[in-house]
């Protein structure tokens, strides 16, 4: 029995590591034939920052999912989200220094101070990279106590997150809206009057 549960779980981390790398898989395969919009630069920059914002959304619905359903299994996956969440960021961020502006320093300092989302992507962005570095476990052992203050910094990354891409949606802002409003309930979800008062209704509903 432990062997069928443990051929399970391994079958779910596959899954898990498939799903995650399948907008990646599909754009690449997109761009290997050439079917991308008319502005392909634009259309990377899309299909890698929203996986980037779906993933980090996950990393913080994780401790309100398992406090009040006791999904106690997706602990195991937190670590591996951030680092896809980096991923997709990464190359969000290399695609936008290095097709869209060339690495020209001039036009990057030019947008940098010319276009507010583009400030709010960058500091999403480096608040990202430490929480990337110090993810394992060698990095909690050395940090300590202080390892999870420095992660609280994923609240600050995700609100820049949702902002930059508010901002930088210029019609339609009702999917990133969304986000904001998905991030909003999970920051509230965090709340220990808001998580009490749920435990108390959910003890009512299963008493019926």
């Amino acid at each position: 029995m432990s062997k069928l549960n443990f051929s399970s779980d391994k079958l779910v981390r596959y899954l898990f590591h498939v799903l995650a790398l399948m907008p990646l898989i599909i754009l690449l395969w997109d761009l290997q034939f050439d079917n991308l919009t008319a502005n392909p630069i634009q259309n990377i920059m899309l299909r890698t920052g929203k996986p980037a914002l779906v993933l980090l959304v996950a990393v913080l619905s994780i401790t309100p999912l398992r406090k009040i359903f006791g999904l106690n299994v997706l602990i195991k996956y937190r670590r591996s989200i951030g680092l896809y969440a980096f991923l997709y960021a990464s190359i969000h961020f290399m695609v936008f220094v290095g097709l869209d502006y060339g690495f020209d320093i001039d036009l990057l300092r030019y947008s940098v101070f010319k276009k507010p989302y583009v400030i709010l992507g960058l500091l999403a962005y480096l608040t990202l990279v430490p929480l990337a570095i110090t993810s394992s476990s060698k990095w909690i052992r050395i940090l300590g106590k202080y390892w999870k203050w420095l992660h609280k910094i994923i609240y600050l990354t995700v609100i820049l997150a949702v902002g930059h891409y508010i901002w930088a949606v210029k019609s339609d802002i009702r999917q990133p809206l969304l986000f904001a409003l998905v991030v909003l309930l999970m920051l509230l979800l965090r709340v220990p009057l808001v998580t009490r008062v749920l435990h108390v209704l959910e003890h009512r509903w299963r008493s019926k």
